[in-house]
């Protein structure tokens, strides 16, 4: 059996899938479950995003399934330098920052609605 490289998440792809998106869903089903990771800054988003108890319940039953990556000191480290260069030049976003970062220091493509975010970051792979 071939064993898939990890997909690290941004929040919109997982609202998508919220939302029932079905072309979000049969990419991810191809990725698969036990390739999908999320970081702590998505796992954050996603709560805050909750309009409910039940929908909260739901989806830390969801994250629980997933490859949750903490955000470590070099992560952190990574996330200053992208954001000393990007920014003024390109108004990255700080939660953008960390999950940039997360998606470089682990070498894993970054699966996002928003490329247009990320495109700019030397070294970031893009999920296509």
């Amino acid at each position: 059996m071939e064993t898939k490289q990890i997909v690290l998440c941004d929040t919109n792809i997982l609202i998508e899938f919220y939302k029932n998106n079905t072309t979000i869903i049969k990419e991810l089903q191809t990725i698969g479950v036990r390739n999908i990771s999320i970081n702590s800054i998505v796992l954050a988003e996603l709560i805050y995003g909750a309009q409910d108890k039940r929908e909260l319940s739901v989806i830390l039953k969801n994250a629980n399934q997933l490859k949750l990556i903490p955000i470590t000191a070099s992560i952190s480290e990574l996330t200053i330098q992208l954001m000393s260069q990007f920014s003024l030049s390109h108004t990255l976003a700080l939660p953008d920052a960390f999950i940039a970062a997360t998606a470089l220091h682990h070498k894993c493509p970054l699966y996002t609605l928003n490329k247009k975010d990320f495109r700019f970051i030397n070294g970031l792979e893009l999920y296509a």
